[in-house]
């Protein structure tokens, strides 16, 4: 892959053909309007994380910012463990969470003690323990943004990765609204919503998405989806034999109310403890239902009008 990344960085730099000032009027006249050739679709790609193995390094976060050329988010610690980014943002597509466990056998100290460490194990002698997890855009399969977008600036590329083009979104925050996992956010520098494009670009020079690129533990693991889902239910299967009764997927499979994901996750506790939801919804499969109110409604409301009229009419 190192060699790939070289060799594209080696390549000549492309440059638009010159133009007349009436070709190139007509050039921004036309181009809106006219319909690019649809790429080939791609087999599916995307992230599995295990957070086994994350250590909170924070490379992917650097990673992600340096590639996409993120503002960064300053020096100020939110007071939440080792973290500065809060969440995730549209400066920010990833974000390691760190969530301390620390059981207590005495009451924990009031305001002005120092904390002992004996207090840090439990009754049972097992110690407290750090859960960390790279968090990012989870693509559904079903994404709610997409269904959402008025305009059509979100879409599934060929890859099946959700994308959001900027220039098209509107700002109206339509999906922000829609996502039950928070992922989305609008921009207060442009008004236009952003997040993980899934390093659409590096994808299509066959290249990895720089997050997972920079992982040193591949805790970020990135490729085509099936695949991903079998290594990741291998790593499930490991760990219950090696005593990790706990460990589980997230978001590997369809469920009765959310669709499968293109980022899922490899946990050790419940989905609350990472700030997931326990079971996502897509409010899309309550539309139906809406529909048909709001015309009984309608009816409802013309019935009694109509009444009304022909009663003050006698």
């Amino acid at each position: 892959m190192a060699s790939r990344e070289k060799e594209l960085t080696a390549s000549p730099v492309g440059s638009d053909p010159p133009r007349g000032l009436l070709a190139a009027l007509v050039h921004h006249i036309v181009y809106p309007f006219r319909r690019g050739q649809a790429p080939e679709p791609k087999p599916a790609t995307g992230f599995y994380t295990d957070t086994t193995v994350c250590i909170g390094c924070k490379a992917c976060e650097v990673a992600c910012k340096q590639w996409n050329q993120l503002p960064a988010d300053g020096f100020n610690w939110t007071g939440n463990s080792y973290d500065n980014t809060a969440e995730l943002s549209a400066t920010s597509w990833r974000h390691v969470k760190f969530v301390e466990q620390f059981p207590f056998t005495t009451p924990p100290p009031t305001t002005g003690q120092r904390l002992s460490l004996d207090v840090l194990p439990n009754g049972a002698g097992t110690p407290g323990r750090w859960l960390m997890m790279s968090d990012v855009c989870k693509h559904c399969m079903t994404a709610p943004c997409q269904q959402a977008c008025p305009t059509g600036a979100l879409i599934h590329n060929e890859f099946h990765n959700v994308y959001i083009q900027p220039d098209i979104c509107n700002g109206c925050a339509y999906c922000v609204a829609a996502c039950p996992f928070g992922v989305i956010t609008r921009s207060t520098f442009d008004g236009h919503a952003h997040k993980c494009t899934l390093c659409f670009d590096r994808q299509r020079d066959g290249l990895v998405p720089a997050c997972a690129k920079a992982c040193p533990t591949e805790s970020i693991q990135f490729g085509p989806i099936d695949e991903l889902r079998e290594r990741a239910r291998k790593r499930v299967d490991e760990l219950h034999r090696r005593g990790v009764a706990e460990a589980y997927l997230y978001g590997d499979a369809t469920s009765e109310s959310y669709s499968e994901l293109n980022s899922f996750y490899l946990l050790i506790d419940r989905p609350e403890v990472y700030g997931l939801p326990k079971d996502p919804v897509n409010p899309w499969i309550h539309m139906r239902g809406d529909y048909l109110r709001t015309i009984l409604v309608g009816l409802a409301t013309l019935v009694v009008l109509l009444a009304a009229f022909l009663v003050g009419g006698c």
